[in-house]
């Protein structure tokens, strides 16, 4: 610790003398109960929370807080029991009024004299029972009647027993069952079965607020369920075992959230305690006499165990349960499964959840949230957002997790913790944009949200009850700019903060009504430098707020106080104003909080500092050597007392006391986590994560080794399966690692690099092979391949270019030389492989670019400097091929595996590079970008193979064969943000994917069973492909394909032949095209070509004989594979237009009708001066036959003129399309490319 920094007096910012005593004592009291005055039970205790008292006592009401603070007697609760539910003493008047109230039901609480109930006299071990008389004068300005007034008390009084364990209460939760006495008595007994004794340990029991308004409010249940209910709580309370209920987890847990269904509320069987497996929103009733006697004399067994599937999962958790191992059947119901995640989003805090069981942090990674056991080293990863998640928040009891997301379709979802279970889903919460910013108030009952779309708004919910959309919302005015953080006074559920760079806006909040005022405040103010707004909070003494800035300050928020007001008038707290500028440190300010009586920030420097309510500095810590601080999270435990046996640092006071605080969680904006422990100030590093983009990943070939490296130049190698760092090596500044490989031996890694250069490096020490990067190219490596000898090493850079390194003998070393270059291509290369050679096994290289060619290069008759190629073949004629492989050995014949972004792939010969089959993909939205075939994994059955892709967000897997069988292929959202690269381990058995600027890589377990299972539910045969026609088998489709079939073979046999007709199941292959384009399928000349190859050469490699005919089964198949897989848009005639055309004087892109004739004759698939004639008269209508109905030719006289009357001379998109083609414009490419077409457009046939 440095030199003392000086001190600060908040008295200057416009508080009187008073103020300043009182907050003096304020805090000698605090600290007093807190370090001094705790009672130990079995050496464990937890002190009163004064904030709670505050806010229980009316909010912040000076005059009540005060006498709060002077009073005597020493409150001592079990140390699990959250704070925000502690209650002072119920004052002697208070005590005679409820006195007079009770007379009738002293009998009923079991002889237990009133000062017993209010005060919890008489037990075992002295403790007391503390009861908020503002909570119970709150509960009586309800409109009910006088006995249910009584009720009312005797339910909030605890009961204490044989060890006087004490029951907390609170005020927040109370008004839940309170509003609802003036409902029917059936509905009282529905809350009666349900409250909790207290029994042999005294311990207490609690029951969620949100499930008792729940079962008030359903109809009254037969006799039999509520005893059955009573018997299963009261054999937990005679072992003195809590009993909380969540109403959300029980509609979760049965699927729906009808009230059919969620009566049946299952309970708990063992190992819960108050305060530390329950929420904080959880009040804690008494059973009275009256209700035990009814129940006893229910005809039920004694003790009764409900069925497993009775229980909710979250009713049961414990908090070590979402780590504990799972049963393999719990993963088998999708082929993919997230079990690791390498990264973090650094701009999202961190979160402390340590609590005595457990060693727990919270993050988040691209859409999921992370849960990381530290001791253990396990994660549990929470699922369930399509979008990045852009705000996390949790409960002060660590119970509860709330993440939320941007995107379209936005959700905000609440998880349980314990058992990793979403317990409720709000959807649609801020359809335009999402969720910028989330908090939840302190006993987590109510969330606040700030949408991302313009204008921004703010919402909020009542996330547990049933009721649909927020309770209160209101839109900002952007001239407050984005609002990015928000947090809810502790005191005051009512009160909350939201703030952007410019601009902090204060909330109040009741019922259906949302108020917030902006205060002004510039540079003007104070006649000083402000700063950008970073992060606020609430005092927690007094009724002020405190904003930090970016120039390290502090501006200090209090209400506004009206002058000349009436006395009746209501003070608003939020009507705050700036009345102070505190100057606190040089240093930007990136963290604002509070942990008990400290105010704390995290600067850039990656300082902590620690600051009393006053503003004086207390302590900090400057040698931790951090990063920009980004969030401090501390741990709900309380710090053990200063004793000889503790270490604590020393203040920087007079008085040098031990600094004790609680331990805490620190992270970085260069995404590193570390954790502190404050006896000692011991510094644990929990992770070290990459910072910047992440693109770059391989797997070891024969090792459980993934090799992860970024754009900061670190690249890291670990265990997957151990889940363990192995090595590590920094890069230069300014090195940007982009791409890597392992040799098929996994000795050698090649590293490519943003700028051109190439480095080898030794796989286990990561030592340089070369003395020298080689730097032949100036642009992006973008791929890196070895050969199968591993004697080659291939590179594919940004500029179009292919370069290739040779092992080589130089003095009678090996080493890697420099073999030559060729830029190949002219537009962006997608893939290099290297294959082998059928008949030398010699190592054969290939590339495919975006400008459709499959480059082949010849090793042999290549030389230093100058890198020659075999042959060249375009592939596509109007697709872009995005990614190839080397189709597996499951048929005798040889091909390579391409596919294109129209969702086709297609398989060529690896020789010839003929198109042998052209199949539908998978069509998730975006096409395959990178595609793996998996290692061998079925070795039962060798033709059994499969693929793993990544498209644009997803990453999924493929059965193969590959024949258009949509319920082959499955696919999963992995980085909302792109998916850029794919790694697929040695055994299959894992897949890892990179998420770029998310700077997150995913790794997946592959399941092959629930793969099959799922190809097998969709159908064998042609059931997957009648799926996919219009209609299905019964449409009316099918029905007219069966009739071209048979005109088919009329026409095959000729139209006027008066010959026996023939009739049978198949057609010739040259009737192909026409039925194809009966159906509306118009295919290209090259397209007729490759579908008469599919068929004509399908059985040769097995017979050697050519297939003449095709039969209905397989046509479907083909027609599937081939048709456009979304149909024709009319946007691509417009895309043509646009770049065809010329710009007239409407601003459209006209063509003239000459250049239009002349393009279609020597563009493209070159049509004839009789084709253009032909087609054109027919659709002008201008040819009354309707073209040629036999092969053969077409008289073409005189329609040159009808075309130069019918066509315009210059012609628009919209005159082509609407006119000529006679197509439908009102669809939307959006809405074509929703699913994939089923059948024709009738404006097509």
């Amino acid at each position: 610790m440095s030199d003392a920094e000086p001190e600060t007096n908040l008295d200057s910012g416009g508080h009187s003398g008073v103020t300043v005593e009182t907050e003096r004592a304020h805090a000698e009291v605090r600290e007093q109960n807190v370090l001094k005055e705790e009672h130990y039970d079995e050496g464990t205790a937890t002190t009163r929370n004064d904030q709670a008292i505050c806010y229980l006592q009316g909010r912040g009401s000076q005059e009540n807080y005060q006498k709060i603070l002077h009073s005597t007697e020493a409150k001592t609760i079990s140390q699990n029991t959250p704070s925000a539910v502690v209650i002072d003493e119920v004052s002697q008047e208070r005590k005679n009024t409820v006195d007079a109230e009770k007379i009738g039901e002293q009998n009923v609480l079991e002889g237990i004299g009133e000062q017993n109930v209010l005060e919890g006299e008489g037990h075992d071990e002295g403790t007391t029972t503390p009861t908020s008389d503002q909570a119970i004068s709150y509960s009586q300005g309800w409109d009910y009647k006088e006995s249910d007034k009584k009720r009312d008390l005797n339910m909030l009084e605890g009961e204490h027993h044989d060890e006087g364990s004490t029951t907390p209460i609170h005020d927040q939760p109370i008004s839940y069952p309170q509003e609802l006495y003036s409902k029917e008595n059936d509905q009282k007994k529905g809350q009666n079965v349900l409250e909790g004794e207290c029994h042999d340990e005294g311990k207490a029991t609690s029951i969620n607020d949100q499930t008792i308004s729940y079962l008030q409010g359903l109809d009254s249940k037969e006799n039999d369920q509520e005893g059955e209910q009573s018997v299963m709580e009261r054999e937990l309370h005679e072992k003195g075992i809590a009993t909380p209920t969540n109403k959300q987890a029980i509609s979760y847990q049965h699927g729906k959230n009808s009230k059919e269904i969620d009566q049946k509320i299952p309970h708990s069987t063992e190992t819960k305690t108050i305060g530390q497996d329950i929420p904080s929103t959880v009040l804690v009733p008494e059973v009275s006499q009256e209700r035990k006697s009814s129940v006893n004399t229910e005809k039920k067994p004694l003790f009764h165990t409900p069925s497993p599937s009775e229980d909710s999962l979250v009713y049961t958790a414990t908090p070590s349960m979402v780590f504990e191992e799972k049963e393999k059947a719990f993963f088998s119901s999708n082929p993919l499964n997230l079990v690791w995640s390498f990264g973090i989003n650094q701009n999202i805090p961190v979160y402390n959840l340590h609590d005595k069981t457990r060693q727990v942090i919270l993050y988040t990674c691209a859409h999921t949230a992370v849960m990381l056991d530290c001791s253990t080293n396990t994660q549990h990863v929470f699922q369930g957002h399509c979008s990045p998640i852009s705000s996390v928040c949790v409960s002060e009891d660590r119970r509860w997790v709330v993440t939320a997301d941007k995107g379209l379709e936005s959700l905000i979802i609440i998880w349980d913790s314990y058992s990793g279970i979403p317990v409720q889903t709000l959807f649609d919460s801020h359809p335009e944009g999402g969720v910028a910013a989330i908090a939840m108030t302190g006993d987590s009952k109510y969330l606040a949200t700030v949408g991302a779309g313009t204008p921004q708004q703010v919402c909020i919910w009542d996330w547990a009850s049933d009721k649909e959309g927020p309770l209160c919302s209101k839109d900002l005015d952007s001239s407050y700019g984005y609002q990015a953080y928000m947090i809810f006074d502790p005191k005051d559920n009512f009160q909350l903060i939201s703030s952007s760079s410019t601009q902090v806006i204060f909330y109040l909040w009741k019922g259906n009504k949302l108020e917030y005022i902006a205060p002004h405040l510039t540079n003007e103010t104070f006649n000083k430098v402000v700063g950008k707004f970073t992060q606020s909070i609430f005092h927690f003494t007094i009724s002020q707020a405190l904003t930090a800035t970016s120039v390290g300050n502090l501006v200090v928020w209090d209400a506004i106080q009206i002058s000349n007001a009436p006395a009746e008038t209501e003070i608003k707290p939020h009507n705050k104003k700036a009345i102070k500028l505190v100057p606190m440190q040089k240093d930007e300010i990136t963290v604002l909080t509070v942990s008990d009586r400290y105010i704390v920030t995290g600067d850039v420097r990656g300082f902590i500092r620690f600051y009393d309510s006053l503003l004086n500095l207390v302590n900090w810590y400057s040698s931790f050597n951090l990063g920009p601080i980004q969030s401090i999270s501390f741990s709900k435990e309380l710090p053990h007392p200063a004793t000889g046996q503790t270490h604590y640092p020393a203040d920087c006071t007079i008085q040098s006391k031990p600094f004790v605080i609680r331990n805490f969680v620190v992270s970085t904006s260069d995404a590193s986590v570390v954790h502190v422990t404050a006896d000692g100030t011991k510094v644990e590093a929990l992770l070290q994560e990459a910072n910047s983009t992440v693109y770059a990943i391989a797997c070891h070939p024969e090792k459980p080794i993934v090799c992860i490296a970024s754009y900061s130049g670190m690249l890291k190698v670990w265990d997957y399966k151990k889940k363990k760092y192995i090595c590590s090596r920094i890069f230069k500044a300014g090195q940007y690692i982009h791409c890597l490989t392992y040799n098929i031996k996994g000795t050698l890694l090649g590293v490519g690099f943003t700028d051109g250069s190439v480095q080898i490096l030794e796989s286990l020490t990561l030592k340089d092979e070369c003395a020298e990067p080689f730097r032949y190219a100036s642009a992006p490596i973008t791929h890196m391949s070895f050969s199968h000898d591993s004697q080659y090493l291939a590179t594919a850079d940004e500029g179009f270019t292919v370069t290739v390194y040779k092992i080589s003998q130089e003095n009678g070393n090996t080493v890697w030389a420099y073999l030559g270059r060729m830029r190949s291509h002219y537009k962006l290369i997608q893939t290099i492989m290297f294959g082998i050679h059928p008949d030398n096994n010699q190592p054969r290289l290939l590339s495919l670019g975006s400008d459709r060619v499959l480059v082949e290069y010849d090793f042999p008759n290549s030389s230093k400097n100058d890198l020659r190629i075999l042959g060249t073949d375009r592939i596509e004629q109007s697709g872009i091929p995005k990614c190839m492989a080397w189709y597996p050995p499951i048929t005798k014949e040889s091909f390579i595996l391409t596919a294109n972004d129209q969702y086709k792939m297609k398989l060529f010969n690896s020789t010839t590079k003929m198109c042998r089959k052209t199949l539908l993909g998978p069509t998730y939205i975006s096409p395959l970008e990178k595609m793996i075939i998996l290692p061998r994994i079925n070795t039962h059955n060798p033709g059994k193979q499969y693929l793993a892709y990544i498209t644009k967000d997803k990453v999924g897997l493929q059965i193969l064969p590959v024949d258009g069988n949509p319920h082959k292929s499955s696919a999963i959202i992995s980085h909302p943000g792109g998916v850029y690269n794919l790694a697929c381990s040695y055994d299959g058995a894992y897949l890892f994917t990179a998420g770029g600027e998310d700077c997150t890589v995913l790794m997946w377990e592959v399941n092959i069973q629930a793969l099959e299972a799922a190809a097998a539910l969709g159908g064998t045969d042609l059931i997957p492909f009648y799926a996919l026609l219009d209609g299905g088998r019964e449409g009316e489709l099918f029905k007219e394909l069966e009739d071209y079939f048979y005109y088919a073979q009329l026409r095959s046999q000729g139209i006027d032949t008066m010959d026996t007709r023939q009739v049978s199941t198949h057609i010739p292959l040259v009737e192909v095209p026409f039925v194809m384009r009966a159906l509306g399928f118009y295919p290209s000349e090259q397209e007729v070509e490759d579908m008469l190859n599919e068929i004509k050469f399908s059985e040769y490699v097995d017979t050697g004989k050519y297939v003449t005919s095709i039969d209905l089964g397989d046509f479907i198949r083909l027609y599937i594979n081939h048709r456009p897989a979304f149909g024709l848009s009319v946007q691509e005639l417009q895309h043509a237009f646009d770049t065809l055309g010329c710009d007239s004087e409407s601003g459209e892109k006209t063509m003239e009708r000459g250049q239009l004739l002349q393009l279609l004759q020597i563009k493209g698939e070159h049509m004839t001066e009789e084709e253009l004639a032909e087609y054109f008269t027919t659709l002008l209508g201008l040819n009354p036959e309707g073209g040629r109905c036999e092969i053969g030719s077409y008289d073409s006289k005189d329609a040159a003129a009808l075309l130069e009357k019918a066509i315009p001379s210059k012609m628009t998109h919209q005159i082509f399309t609407v006119e000529l083609l006679g197509l439908q414009t009102g669809v939307s490419e959006e809405e074509s490319s929703e699913e994939p077409i089923t059948a024709c457009t009738s404006a097509m046939s």
